[in-house]
């Protein structure tokens, strides 16, 4: 029974005990993170336009990069460390949710929790990635609320 869970800040401890109480041990879990493109992007774009291409080295996307990255990794060493089992930890860098149904295409369930307005129930409990996942998903969904916000 593969099952994907997809880390998001924020939302991502609800997952993982979601995994936790509704899959059996011996389940192959992958935990999934995505980290989206835009940033950086947007930083190695800026950084072309107002110093050309001359000095990469200097190229702030880059940096934004590689913080997103060791960011990514730190999440899922964290989600593994309280799945308490064994699993895979991937980290994809695209469009989160294209990103989150590739991944999902081979699991027989996905486990997200809810990216929207925490304060109600209803349409708006889903952002636009997570409705897309909902609505799109190879397979089953466990959609879980998420841990309310310290405070």
């Amino acid at each position: 029974m593969p099952v994907v869970v997809w880390i998001a800040e924020g939302t991502w401890p609800a997952c993982v005990d979601a995994a936790r109480a509704h899959t059996p041990d011996g389940a192959e879990t992958v935990l999934l993170h995505v980290t989206a493109p835009d940033v950086p992007g947007a930083a190695h774009g800026a950084f072309a336009g107002l110093l050309g291409r001359g000095h990469p080295e200097r190229d702030p996307g880059t940096r934004l990069e590689h913080l997103a990255s060791d960011s990514a990794h730190a999440l899922l060493r964290a989600a593994a460390d309280r799945l308490g089992r064994p699993c895979t930890a991937t980290a994809r860098t695209g469009r989160t949710e294209h990103e989150v149904l590739a991944e999902a295409g081979a699991a027989d369930l996905l486990i997200l929790a809810r990216d929207g307005d925490r304060t109600h129930a209803g349409p708006h409990s889903l952002g636009p990635a997570g409705r897309f996942v909902v609505d799109h998903a190879p397979c089953p969904v466990l959609l879980v609320w998420p841990e309310p916000p310290a405070g």
